[in-house]
């Protein structure tokens, strides 16, 4: 009967996992369901920072002692305090071993804990009130990846051998859903991540577009955009190669990516081909206006290219109502395709030219000029 418990806790813990939406949920997944196979009251999970030679505590669950947290900003410890976890790597796991689980008590060593370590665990535990602890090193890609730590309270019944080979179990397939999260998280991150530049892409700026749409038509809050198209690519891909060509739209990305940083949560990202965007939800537009005027500025000084024609259009100016993303859109597109036109050097901003403001006509009205722009641009941004 013990067996088939631990087979559905087992189960039970490989499915929490799957059903993870992001990392956090995934390691908290983990914490859980090794706690409740191992009937521990308290569980954590730590990860080994190698650089940084320490075992972050990524989670804890259960019955939390004074200063724990869920999910704590920055509970460490030094890797020195626990070498098992260096040790077995080097002394088992090199040699085609698995990695054992160990118990602690508050009394000292116990079953399957090997003699002459530190003893800040033990400490540890008296301090929080708990009686003993299992833990059981996790290896990734075989490698020390952190640890599974699962402790009862003074009083319980201590962990045995059996429950150490069982944790060692449940840390393998704790191993096997931090693989799978990882990959998934990979997955989505190449989707909504353009190559070249490192930047989001046009599918992350379509999410995130109509997100902000969402918010503000709920709360008010202020969305702007930025759409900018970088001057000369055709030139510098015909006289110097696509090669040229390719490092200057990466240049320009970290331009991008460094003039966003002035609106903050503002997303830089790559449309595609010679066109990018930034898209600020929150700022004031006046801030906004005044990163897409820096990011003219540096434009214009890359070795190569002839700057940037970057239009900008904000649910705080006069535009009208904004009740879609395509909308938005469009308004921040006309700004642009007006910039390119007049060959300006600063911004073009939609709705700050008075009631003939032309970036308003072209947006609402597009001329047989612009056609062929808004034919694109429809292609390129229709829902």
């Amino acid at each position: 009967m013990g067996e088939d418990r631990r087979l559905v806790a087992v189960v039970a813990l490989a499915q929490g996992m799957a059903a993870a939406h992001g990392s956090r949920e995934a390691w908290r997944a983990a914490a859980v369901g090794a706690c409740r196979a191992l009937g521990g009251s308290f569980a954590a999970l730590s990860v080994w920072e190698r650089e940084l030679g320490r075992l972050k505590v990524l989670v804890n669950v259960g019955e939390l002692a004074d200063g724990e947290e869920e999910f704590p900003e920055d509970e460490s410890y030094p890797v020195h305090q626990f070498a098992e976890i260096t040790e077995f790597l080097h002394e088992q796991w090199a040699g085609g071993g698995e990695p054992d689980a160990w118990v602690e008590t508050a009394e000292g060593p116990a079953a399957g804990r090997r003699p002459g370590y530190c003893h800040q665990r033990v400490a540890a535990l008296r301090r929080r009130g708990r009686g003993c602890c299992v833990v059981a090193p996790i290896v990734l890609h075989g490698r020390a990846w952190g640890e599974l730590y699962v402790a009862r309270p003074a009083g319980e019944p201590v962990f045995e051998r059996a429950d150490a080979d069982f944790a060692t179990v449940l840390a393998a397939v704790v191993a096997a859903g931090i693989a799978q999260t990882e990959r998934l998280e990979e997955a989505r991150r190449l989707a909504f991540t353009d190559a070249l530049t490192g930047l989001a892409n046009r599918r992350a700026v379509d999410v995130r577009l109509e997100q902000a749409i969402e918010r503000h038509r709920r709360d008010g809050a202020v969305v702007s955009l930025v759409v900018c198209d970088l001057n000369g690519l055709k030139r510098v891909n015909d006289t110097h190669g696509h090669a040229a060509g390719d490092r200057l739209l990466e240049r320009f990305g970290s331009v991008l990516s460094l003039c966003g940083a002035m609106l903050p949560g503002a997303l830089a990202a790559r449309l595609g081909g010679d066109e990018f965007c930034l898209l600020a939800v929150g700022p004031p537009a006046d801030q906004v206006v005044k990163a897409a005027g820096e990011l003219c500025s540096r434009a214009a000084e890359l070795e190569l290219g002839d700057g940037v024609a970057c239009g900008v259009a904000s649910t705080e100016d006069p535009i009208g109502p904004v009740s879609s993303a395509r909308r938005l859109f469009r308004l921040a597109d006309a700004a642009q395709y007006r910039a390119k036109a007049e060959r300006a050097t600063r911004p073009v901003v939609a709705g700050r030219a008075g009631p003939d403001d032309p970036v308003m006509r072209l947006a609402d009205e597009p001329s047989q000029e612009a056609d062929g722009e808004r034919r694109r641009f429809r292609g390129r941004h229709a829902p």
